[in-house]
């Protein structure tokens, strides 16, 4: 049911909150990947000597990764941003070996690992 709601939430071009846990987890990924890219783009252009052409698809990006957030189930926005942190972290690790090319070392796999812990937590921990 949870691919309808993403589904109603793209052609109605409105938040629609999608209750299925996998589905979130995997809105906080492409989240995740939304903002990295983006700020990346920021990051080429003013630091690699990039053309300022790279901010249009990196300011498009920033705003798929702020929507996509407004997607995820969640009772309150600060619990969701806080979640999504941890996502957040291990997908910058990912990106930092997959596109930047640099080997993550152990204390970054050991800090998105307690990272991830934490989003854990936070997501599925009893709420009284």
């Amino acid at each position: 049911m949870g691919h309808f709601y993403l589904y109603a939430a793209i052609c109605c071009r409105r938040a629609v909150p999608v209750p299925d846990g996998r589905m979130s987890f995997m809105i906080y990924v492409g989240a995740a990947l939304a903002e990295i890219a983006g700020c990346f783009a920021f990051w080429a252009s003013l630091r690699l000597d990039r053309s300022m052409l790279w901010l249009l698809p990196g300011v498009a990006s920033l705003v798929l990764f702020a929507w996509m957030l407004t997607l995820v189930e969640a009772a309150h926005a600060g619990r969701a941003y806080a979640a999504y942190g941890g996502i957040y972290i291990v997908s910058a690790i990912a990106w930092l070996w997959a596109i930047e090319g640099a080997r993550p070392d152990r204390w970054d796999i050991i800090g998105g690992g307690v990272c991830l812990i934490g989003a854990a937590i936070i997501l599925y921990g009893p709420r009284v």
